[in-house]
Parts: C-alpha cells; sequence; structure tokens
C-alpha cells in the first residue's frame, strides 16, 4: 500500500482503540444530549403550531417528499444514472451518499437525543420506511442532510456542465436547491418526525458536508479510476467502518442502513475500477444522444432491474450459507439477530445486551464485552456489495452482450 493509505487506515483503526479506551462516546454524550433534549422538549409548541395545518392533501405531499428524498428512493435511482451515461455524476453521488448516511447515523448515535413525544406530537409515518426512520434518534435530521448534500452536489454539476449559464440559470438554480431544502425541513416537522433543532442541524450538517465533499471529491474520483491498491484500501476501509461507528443508548437501525451503504459503496468502487475503461469512461454514450435512445434506455432498464434484483437475492443467500460456516471455521462465535436466528442456540442461548451497533473490532482489542458476533452485518455487507457490483459491472456487460 501507499504511505498515505497506511496512515489513513491507522488513524481509524487508531481512532477506534483509542475512543473505546477513553468511553469518548459516553462522555460526548452526557455533554451534548442533555442540551438537545431540552431543545427538543421546549420545541414541541412550535410543531404543534405547524400541524395545526393538519390536511389530507400535506399529509400526502409531504410523506411523499420524504420518500422522494429517502434512502430507498436513491438507492433505486442512481442505477439508472448509471445506465444514462452519467457515470461519473452516479459514482460520486452514491459515495457521497454513504458518507452523508455514516455521519448523519454516527452523530444520531452518539447524541442519541429523542425525537419530539408522540404524544402530544402527531406523527405521521405512511409508509415502512418512515416507520423504520421513526425508530431511530432525531438529530440531525437525515432527510435535510442529504438534500442539502446532493441538490446541492447535483446543482453544482449541472452548473459546471453548462458553461454559457448565466446569472439568472444560477439564481434559479439556487433558488429551486433552497426551495427544496425548505420543503423537506418544514414537512419533517409538519409530519412529527423531527423537532427544529433537528432541522437545524441537519442542514448546519449538510452544508460543512457538501463545502468538504467538493475540495474532495475530484481526487477521490480519480483515486478510484486510476488510482493503486483501490479494492485492497477500501476493502480494509469498509472493516474499520464496521467498528469506528459509536454505541448508541438504545439499539436503532441506524447501523444498518450504515452497513447497507457501506457495502453498496464498495460494490461500486470495486466495479469501477475493474471496469472504468470499458463501461464508465468519460466517453461513453449518454441518453437521448443517437447511440443511446430513450428505448434503448428502457430496455436497460427492463434488463437491468431484474438482474440486480437477483444478484442482491443470490448474494444474500450465498452470504447466509457462506459467512457462518467461514466464522465458525476462524473459532468466532457468533449469533444473528433477524437472518438465520437458530444461530442463536449456539451462543450459550444467551443474547448480549448490548446493540448490535457496539464495535466488534474492540473484542479483537480485548475491549469489548461482546460474546459473538452478528453475523448478519456481514451477511448485509455482501447482499449490497453485490447488488452494487451488478449495477456497474454484470449489468453493463450484459448491456454490451445484447447491445443496449
Amino acid at each position: 500500500m501507499l504511505a498515505w493509505q497506511v496512515v489513513s487506515l491507522t488513524a481509524i483503526a487508531s481512532w477506534v482503540v483509542i475512543s473505546s479506551i477513553f468511553n469518548v462516546t459516553q462522555k460526548l454524550r452526557s455533554l451534548i444530549q442533555p442540551w438537545v433534549s431540552r431543545h427538543v422538549v421546549s420545541g414541541i409548541p412550535f410543531i404543534l403550531r405547524i400541524q395545526k395545518l393538519e390536511h389530507k392533501f400535506l399529509d400526502g405531499l409531504f410523506s411523499l417528499m420524504s420518500c422522494v428524498v429517502s434512502v430507498p428512493f436513491y438507492t433505486g435511482f442512481l442505477p439508472l444514472l448509471f445506465w444514462s451515461g452519467h457515470g461519473k455524476l452516479a459514482r460520486q453521488m452514491t459515495l457521497l451518499m454513504a458518507f452523508c448516511d455514516y455521519m448523519g447515523n454516527c452523530v444520531k448515535d452518539v447524541v442519541s437525543a429523542p425525537r419530539p413525544s408522540c404524544p402530544p406530537v402527531r406523527r405521521v409515518t405512511a409508509t415502512k420506511d418512515e416507520q423504520e426512520n421513526a425508530q431511530e434518534y432525531g438529530l440531525p435530521s437525515s432527510h435535510t442532510l442529504n438534500t442539502v448534500c446532493l441538490s446541492g452536489y447535483l446543482l453544482y454539476n449541472v452548473l459546471s456542465y453548462d458553461q454559457s449559464r448565466d446569472s439568472l440559470m444560477v439564481l434559479a438554480g439556487f433558488a429551486l436547491v433552497c426551495l427544496a431544502v425548505s420543503l423537506i425541513g418544514l414537512g419533517r416537522v409538519y409530519l412529527g418526525m423531527h423537532s427544529l433543532i433537528d432541522v437545524i442541524s441537519g442542514l448546519a450538517m449538510g452544508l460543512v458536508i457538501l463545502a468538504f465533499w467538493l475540495t474532495v471529491h475530484e481526487w477521490i474520483d480519480n483515486f478510484i479510476v486510476s488510482g493503486k491498491n483501490v479494492t485492497t484500501f477500501w476493502a480494509a476501509l469498509c472493516f474499520l467502518l464496521f467498528f469506528a461507528y459509536p454505541t448508541p443508548e438504545l439499539p436503532t437501525p441506524s447501523f444498518e442502513f450504515h452497513t447497507a451503504f457501506n457495502g453498496v459503496a464498495f460494490g461500486i468502487v470495486t466495479g469501477i475500477q475493474q471496469t472504468y475503461h470499458q463501461f464508465h469512461h468519460e466517453g461513453v454514450p449518454r441518453i437521448f444522444n443517437p447511440e443511446l435512445t430513450i428505448q434503448m434506455f428502457i430496455g436497460r432498464v427492463l434488463v437491468g432491474i431484474p438482474t440486480i434484483l437477483l444478484v442482491k437475492f443470490c448474494s444474500k443467500a450465498l452470504a447466509k450459507w457462506v459467512l457462518p460456516v467461514v466464522l465458525y471455521a476462524m473459532g468466532v462465535p457468533i449469533r444473528s439477530s433477524d437472518y438465520l436466528p437458530a444461530l442463536n442456540g449456539s451462543v450459550n442461548d444467551k443474547k448480549s445486551d448490548n446493540p448490535k451497533q457496539s464495535g466488534y473490532i474492540q473484542k479483537i482489542f480485548f475491549f469489548s464485552r461482546q460474546d459473538s458476533f452478528d453475523v448478519d452485518t456481514g451477511i448485509r455487507f455482501v447482499q449490497y456489495a453485490g447488488l452494487a457490483w451488478s449495477v456497474v459491472d454484470l449489468v453493463p456487460s450484459l448491456f454490451a452482450q445484447l447491445s443496449l
């Protein structure tokens, strides 16, 4: 590995050990959580005033907008962006989404601040995705954070692509982004999912992350498409990021979301690094060009979507069969919170009191009280890594064979 790669990975591993020894998460939580909780409680009258506007149209509108900027939506939208010929934008938005998900969920679980109490607040969870979101902690608002970052980055790319832009176009684009962020923030409050402090925190974090990403995105992209030791480095990074994650006060789905996007990022990076010059270089045809008509794009979608869903299913099935065997062979005691419940009886018929988000690498350094490894983490990672790899490697190969 190159020197900077070794230094980066060593720094992350050192942070995991140091933060475990000095209980950094608990100390930060004890400082921040009471302050945030007071603002959540004091913000309830503001939420109730917003909810006095209650109407079925607003319920539907804000629920729909929440779905449009949710992680499942981007998971479905980003493959279409790859297949339409916008490979660079698609891979950058995928990695930015993974980074936003990691940073936002880390802060959620460090602070472990409650959402607004229901009742008196009315909470609208129209979809299964919203019901899962409601199980997470509140601060920051992930929807607000993601909207700031992804809409802001999309605007940046549109303005960079159009060199003939004028000030009116820039102003219109900026106004649309501000409108989208404002409506999402208002919607999260109206739906009872977040307090004002959550939305403001999501906005502030989003602006900071976006500014940071705009300074490093070209360097990251150059590394992925032409760097050395890309797959090895990214695999090590993903492994460490499983453990460089805070233990929340109570179990939440946040770590599951992080694991899924960690796998997506790894699958995208691995696939792009292997097939960049065949399918993802800047000279590939883009949609609405004679070489990629709308009919051809529809054909790509009809072929690609079933293929990636099949790969996701097969990856999960393979991981459920292989990972337990490998971990048993390595002498690692395992359990499963969802995928393989039969395994739980093999861990002395006892479940750990700690949530599955706990830092498993701490066990290696003798700092963890976990007596077993939740194999669901590995299964979920492999499942989503396989899905993402198929989007940028297997499916484009099928397109080439089918002349799509």
